[in-house]
């Protein structure tokens, strides 16, 4: 098993993985990245946690996206789309946040 160090909204974090697939971790670290920065520009700094959590979920729907429309990248880009998932990572984080404080 090899590790590989990958670089996510700038903290490394070492993640192992199958002999020979480094570079596609890399490559996967480098889209989460991606996902973990757009949301921090948006909500701002809200945790690793929380920013994991909502950059996931923007994954899980363009997944669900992509599977729903046979396996196609979704029609429909842009702010519609993203204005949608933003409402529904909010309505998600406040209530992790409430799950938190009754903990």
């Amino acid at each position: 098993m090899a590790t590989v160090t990958v670089e996510i909204n700038g903290r490394p974090y070492a993640v192992g993985c199958a002999d020979g697939q480094e570079d596609r971790v890399r490559t996967l670290a480098g889209q989460f990245d991606g996902h973990v920065r757009q949301v921090a520009g948006e909500v701002g700094h809200v945790g690793d946690i929380r920013l994991f959590l909502m950059a996931g979920l923007m994954l899980a729907d363009e997944l669900h996206e992509a599977r729903a429309n046979g396996g196609a990248a979704p029609a429909a880009s842009g702010a519609a789309n993203t204005d949608g998932v933003a409402e529904a990572l909010n309505a998600v984080a406040a209530r992790l946040e409430k799950i938190a404080q009754g903990l």
